[in-house]
């Protein structure tokens, strides 16, 4: 009997999900068509339908990562301040679902820093999530939560701030529980807020 598009996109998710286990358990440095067939419980020889190079595995694998970060619940409790700490705390791994992103992401960036076509792609992702972060900035600083400056600068500065907490939650969670995460960002929050503007 001839397989259904069902059945291949039921594949597929399966697929999917394998590549998606093998990331969270042993980071980009582990992802093998051996590791993802043994996860699948299949052969790499069927995994080689889907993916005939390893390169095409990695890329399907950010692709997948890319995703469910997009898909992914996000805090919505607020505009203006509320609204900045909400997109920054959607970034910290505060429960074991962020963290498996989390660690997926930050050892994918060997991948991408060695391949240049990888690094492009990752720069442009990084851009965008400093655009809207600056969007949330500026409507901040329009009802007066935020001091005046330039936003797409003090996006910068909270998009780097963030990921620095994250990566040092990421090697050393019982120094850095959820409780401690957010208290680190509400201090830096409440520190951006109080800055006066230099040219005032």
């Amino acid at each position: 009997m001839p397989r259904t598009k069902g059945d291949h996109e039921a594949r597929r998710r399966d697929v999917s999900e394998a590549v998606w286990k093998v990331m969270a358990t042993r980071g980009f440095a582990g992802l093998t068509l051996r590791a993802v067939a043994a996860e699948l419980g299949a052969t790499t020889g069927l995994l080689t339908h889907y993916f005939p190079t390893k390169h095409a595995l990695v890329e399907y694998a950010l692709d997948l990562l890319e995703q469910r970060t997009i898909s992914r619940p996000r805090r919505q409790t607020g505009k203006g301040l509320a609204a900045l700490r909400d997109a920054l705390l959607d970034i910290l791994p505060l429960t074991p679902t962020a963290t498996d992103s989390n660690r997926i992401w930050v050892s994918s960036w060997d991948a991408a820093l060695s391949d240049p076509a990888l690094s492009t792609d990752y720069a442009r992702k990084y851009a965008q999530s400093r655009d809207r972060l600056s969007e949330r900035v500026a409507a901040a600083q329009e009802l007066g939560e935020l001091p005046p400056g330039d936003p797409a600068h003090i996006a910068a500065g909270a998009g780097s701030f963030i990921l620095g907490l994250v990566v040092q939650a990421l090697f050393d969670p019982a120094a850095f529980p959820p409780q401690r995460q957010v208290e680190l960002l509400d201090d830096y929050l409440a520190n951006l807020g109080a800055r006066t503007d230099p040219e005032s």
